[in-house]
């Protein structure tokens, strides 16, 4: 595998992720009270908890996509 390989895995990663995370928070806000209508179904949460649980979530998810796709992504395209 070359550099430039791994270098256009790592943008596509990138962009799908970010692709990933905007459909979720999209869905998260418009499908808010039916989110939480189907979840609260199985899961005993709090309308507070069950908000805390999803923003923590998409913030570690953007923690990750930073971490591992577009740091190694940016380092690659510094190298090279």
């Amino acid at each position: 595998m070359t550099i430039e390989v791994i270098r256009s895995a790592l943008a596509w990663c990138t962009v799908i992720n970010w692709g990933l995370l905007l459909w979720w928070f999209l869905f998260f806000t418009l499908a808010h009270d039916w989110t939480y209508r189907f979840h609260s179904k199985w899961f005993k949460l709090s309308l507070d908890q069950f908000d805390a649980i999803h923003y923590a979530g998409m913030a570690l998810f953007k923690i990750g996509i930073f971490l591992f796709n577009l740091v190694p992504y940016l380092a690659l395209r510094i190298v090279g």
